[in-house]
């Protein structure tokens, strides 16, 4: 099963970059092959972590896949999980933890596990999925610098 993980240092805080990433509504903004998304619901769980329940649309030239995705957010613990519900993938499911190391940077790790359900589309599109995902840590650190303003390293 391709995967992915990266660890980056970035100029904001801990708690601003848990907070651009937990803004689901505004990936197709800025997010490679998001061409849109769709929150379903969101809750509360019993252990008061915030969870939704999300539609996103990738496209990449002729190509348009849709999938749901359960989300939860633990802002106590300055994590997201993805977990996969429903599309073309056979599994995926990613991660981002933020580690604070002062009040003005942190350390965002990001984990992304995914196969897809038909070995076609896995072979047409594996490629291109991979590169992107290799981009999404980057594209959420622009996005920082564009919301929150580029900080001096």
């Amino acid at each position: 099963m391709p995967q992915f993980s990266t660890k980056r240092q970035v100029q904001h805080s801990a708690a601003d970059m848990f907070d651009l990433v937990a803004d689901v509504e505004r990936y197709p903004q800025f997010v490679p092959l998001c061409q849109s998304l769709t929150v379903r619901r969101r809750t509360t769980n019993g252990e008061g972590r915030e969870v939704i329940v999300a539609d996103m649309m990738v496209a990449y030239k002729f190509i348009r896949e849709s999938f749901t995705s359960r989300v939860t957010l633990d802002r106590a613990n300055l994590s997201i999980l993805v977990e996969y519900l429903e599309g073309p993938f056979r599994r995926m499911n990613n991660r981002w933890t933020f580690h604070p190391l002062s009040e003005t940077t942190c350390e965002v790790e990001f984990f992304l596990a995914y196969e897809f359900r038909s070995r076609a589309l896995g072979v047409l599109m594996g490629s291109v999925f991979d590169a992107a995902f290799r981009r999404f840590a980057a594209a959420f650190e622009r996005r920082a610098d564009q919301v929150y303003g580029a900080q001096p390293a």
